[in-house]
């Protein structure tokens, strides 16, 4: 376990938020003129020219996932938060769990199989992210069997291809229907135009780590453009040692070439006119050292994860004021772990699923009505497969072979009401009927107020829900670490109540404040059963508060953004402090160019105060990540060097029910240099 380092922790977070009282007095309010005329939507620059920005304009630039319609983010119904392709160069963000981390309020936890995002003290160990909905450009990739948002290698884009990222916090489910508990994240992808012919890139890095991609992009007439995208990733991993497992028969607690980690990933996207046509694929391989739910030590064992999706979309203005949009879509998802089981003689078991699901969705905005903004749509989807098997190689034996369907549907409403003196109501209302939950209202309501052109107050309050997942439901898998099914759960329900202050203290610089409660119930949990058996029950009542204070600048070329989290999580029944749930996050973000702007260095700190595991508890940390970038070393490429985990800082994080030891040890120092050319 990793010892406490709390004087650290309290240190760095004095530090941080120091920075950031001390930023803000180094703008002059007179900066900002009270009577400049806002920016309307219309207007709004591209999202790949957000870093050059004044944050005044930042504060006008529209995202859409908030409310289904463009909006500024000081209108969404959110503390919205937007982070750009600039964002991942300049930081070296190498996967969308890096991305997400730096976020206020947002936390990752790494099980050296998957990641796992948590939220203003809500992250169980385990869950595979099936609170979080995950979109890319606007398309649904949770699975059905696991509801699984993938955040980390397994994610199936590369993060070059990223032109922003878009995360509204708190409950989404008044538009998107299940699984948006704790936030809606939107991945937009990069056009043909924003690439604008062939590029390469390639990179190299501690512990065999190699990536390479090649991609093109053209941008024709009438709107036409094409992109095409495929890398290819691999990584060796180092040896790993496990005190739980020291002894003579296991290696000495050493796993040996486990580590490893491969992935191939493929986007096309074609558009002409009003149509846009995409299709992702992603396969992953991760090697898996820590022998969990029963596995022999240092024996093979790996967990494979193949993703396609693919989303034809339909936008066109039907008359002034009057706009549709239409989706359909297809998704399919494999999953395949085969590890090795004792005593003497071993067997290898095979555990995996398939879901396979489509669906539609239709919606129109109407902003003909004076004063009111309206989406009205209705959506379905057909999960025609959930299907989960395991079974023993040799002898063959089958343990599980599990097959299930489903269907989701659901109609929504929401209107953007203009109101006298500076107020604007934002009011939703959807109803999903699920095949696994049955019928579920989802409300949602914000008073948005602009005291004055600077300041700007918004008073939230919604409901969401999260249906079980098949594998919850129906997994059933005998065995000393075996798995009973229940499928008589229901669905988690949660409440929030957040106000939010957002303020302009000068021109070039944003200061967001939040004050949240979350209710949630019937929350589902892995518990044992008399058998000593697993099985999920509803068994959960929890109840978290707190504050979240963010702050961005930008000066002289320089740019800022830091935030502190304070959050109280507890079990409702019983009081308790909810496992893996800091009480304190704090982050600061800072890129600052030298040398005439030939040289960039991007510098990233995250401090994460103690945790509970199952058993005890982790100690707080901090953590420094470090990237040097140019365009100008060398013509029409970029180049970056990048140092995580600068300082080399041991910690660990809490793991899920079915491992031997309550945490795992995290990666020490990397490093990774890339180039990217541009022909």
């Amino acid at each position: 376990m990793v010892p406490t380092t709390r004087a650290s922790f309290l240190l760095a977070q004095r530090l941080v938020v120091c920075s950031v009282a001390g930023l803000a007095t180094l703008c002059s309010p007179a900066a900002f003129a009270d009577n400049e005329p806002r920016a309307s939507a219309a207007s709004a620059p591209d999202p790949t020219e957000l870093a050059a920005m004044p944050l005044e304009a930042l504060m006008q630039v529209t995202v859409s996932t908030a409310s289904r319609f463009d909006q500024s983010v000081t209108d969404a119904p959110a503390a919205v938060v937007v982070l750009t392709a600039e964002d991942i160069s300049q930081f070296g963000w190498r996967t969308l769990a890096d991305a997400l981390a730096s976020l206020p309020g947002l936390y990752v936890t790494n099980d050296r199989s998957y990641e796992y995002l948590g939220s203003r003290g809500f992250q169980r160990p385990g869950d595979y992210n099936s609170r979080f909905l995950l979109l890319i450009d606007g398309m649904r990739t949770n699975d059905g069997v696991f509801g699984q948002a993938p955040i980390g290698t397994d994610f199936p884009l590369d993060m070059d291809l990223v032109k922003r990222i878009e995360h509204v916090p708190g409950p989404g489910s008044s538009m998107y229907g299940a699984n948006a508990l704790f936030g809606v994240i939107n991945v937009i992808t990069k056009t043909g135009s924003d690439l604008a012919g062939a590029e390469a890139a390639v990179a190299v890095g501690s512990f065999g780590e190699k990536k390479a991609r090649a991609s093109y992009g053209w941008h024709g007439a009438h709107g036409a453009d094409i992109l095409v995208s495929a890398t290819s990733y691999g990584r060796s991993g180092q040896d790993l040692y496990y005190p739980a497992f020291d002894t003579p028969e296991q290696n000495n607690g050493v796993a040996n070439r486990l580590d490893y980690d491969r992935a191939q990933d493929f986007l096309g996207k074609a558009a002409y006119g009003d149509f846009r046509l995409t299709f992702i694929y992603g396969n992953r391989t991760k090697g898996v050292p820590d022998a969990p739910y029963g596995a022999v030590f240092n024996a093979p064992f790996s967990v494979t994860d193949t993703r396609s999706y693919l989303d034809l979309s339909y936008q066109h203005l039907l008359s002034e004021g009057v706009t549709l949009a239409s989706q359909v879509y297809w998704g399919r998802y494999d999953y395949r772990m085969p590890s090795v089981y004792g005593p003497q003689p071993y067997v290898v078991n095979v555990d995996g699923s398939h879901a396979l699901w489509y669906g539609a969705d239709v919606h129109a905005t109407l902003s003909s009505i004076d004063k009111h903004r309206i989406v009205i749509g209705t959506d379905f989807a057909r999960d025609a497969r959930l299907n989960q098997y395991n079974y023993n190689v040799d002898p063959y034996s089958q343990m599980l072979d599990d097959h299930h369907s489903g269907n989701r549907a659901g109609v929504y409403i929401e209107d953007e009401i203009r109101l006298p003196a500076n107020f604007t109501l934002n009011a939703g209302l959807r109803y999903d009927q699920q095949t696994a939950s049955g019928g579920t209202w989802s409300p949602r309501i914000g008073l948005v107020y602009k005291l004055t052109p600077r300041d700007t107050f918004k008073l939230l309050y919604g409901q969401a829900y999260r249906a079980p997942n098949a594998y919850e439901m129906y997994y059933a898998a005998g065995g000393a670490d075996g798995q009973l099914s229940n499928p008589s759960l229901k669905a988690e329900h949660i409440a929030t109540t957040e106000l939010v202050y957002e303020r302009a203290v000068s021109a070039m610089a944003r200061a967001t404040l939040s004050l949240f409660q979350y209710n949630a119930r019937e929350l589902i949990a892995t518990t044992q059963d008399p058998s000593g058996l697993f099985i999920f029950r509803n068994v959960n009542r929890a109840t978290a508060r707190g504050a979240e204070l963010a702050y961005e600048q930008q000066m002289a070329g320089t740019r800022v953004r830091a935030s502190y989290s304070y959050q109280i999580a507890h079990d409702s029944t019983t009081g308790a402090a909810l496992q893996n749930s800091p009480r304190h996050l704090a982050k600061a973000n800072v890129a600052v160019p030298f040398f005439a702007n030939a040289l960039i260095s991007g510098i990233e700190v995250q401090c994460t105060s103690t945790r509970l595991a199952a058993v005890g508890e982790t100690g707080g940390f901090c953590l420094a990540n470090l990237t040097l970038s140019s365009r100008r070393l060398v013509r029409g490429a970029d180049l970056s060097f990048s140092i995580y985990n600068l300082t080399d800082k041991r910690y660990a994080d809490p793991v899920g029910p079915g491992f031997t030891q309550e945490t795992v040890a995290q990666q020490s120092r990397t490093f990774l240099f890339k180039a990217v050319y541009g022909f």
